[in-house]
């Protein structure tokens, strides 16, 4: 496993991130402190939900303390950041809609993260009998190849939200739209993935994929009767 590599592909994400947000809140101060409390909500939010999906599980484990320490899930940093986010845009009284830039920044830094998760060896798939997709895990175990799919998935949502940028179709609902599509994406994906089930074949993450995909549709609709628009259907 490539540990250090792992580590400094999740910092080259963060650090690309702040690069981004520093010169966008030179726009007005405030959005500074909306960043920061996305960095740090979604450091919680990540930590919390590994360890509510299976953290549990690595208390026998010799190595107990490196993986609790280290653990995360990217569901927990959407669902801890954007939260983080709402409230303090609420304290710092900032009215307009930040989703279109985390819309943007948000597959980026997963990209660096799945990216870091491959060389690492961890977020495995089921395994599976040998075919053209299936990738080998260090043991050589054959293994659905989890971390590729959800780079692809990342891949396509980036240009997805530049293009809803560029043609100003749905503004203000672009990270919205982000959440419910991930959301769902993960709930399906859920089923390929080699995590601990919770109940009966739905994992922990299953869960908070769900939650993830209603935070977003909640947040779509509110949106829309903000902006005094009729809700679709």
């Amino acid at each position: 496993m490539n540990t250090s590599a792992y580590g400094w592909l999740m910092l080259a994400g963060i650090i690309v991130s702040v690069f981004f947000w520093s010169r966008l809140a030179q726009r007005d101060d405030r959005l500074l402190l909306v960043y920061v409390a996305a960095l740090l909500g979604a450091f919680l939010g990540a930590k919390a939900v590994y360890l509510l999906a299976e953290g549990w599980i690595d208390w026998p484990q010799p190595d107990r303390w490196r993986r609790l320490l280290t653990g995360k899930t990217i569901l927990g940093g959407l669902l801890g950041g954007y939260a983080s986010v709402e409230i303090t845009k609420r304290l710092v009284g900032y009215r307009s809609a930040t989703g279109d830039w985390f819309a943007l920044i948000v597959p980026v830094g997963i990209l660096f993260g799945r990216a870091g998760c491959w060389l690492h060896g961890c977020c495995l798939g089921h395994v599976c009998a040998a075919s053209w997709f299936t990738l080998k895990d260090a043991a050589g175990v054959e293994r659905w190849p989890a971390v590729p799919v959800e780079i692809l998935f990342n891949v396509a949502a980036l240009p997805a939200a530049l293009l809803l940028r560029w043609r100003k179709i749905l503004p203000g609902q672009h990270f919205h739209l982000y959440l419910i599509a991930y959301g769902i994406f993960r709930f399906a994906h859920e089923f390929f993935r080699d995590t601990p089930r919770l109940l009966g074949p739905l994992s922990g993450y299953a869960l908070a994929a769900l939650a993830t995909a209603g935070l977003g549709l909640a947040g779509f609709i509110l949106r829309r009767r903000a902006n005094g628009l009729p809700k679709p259907g």
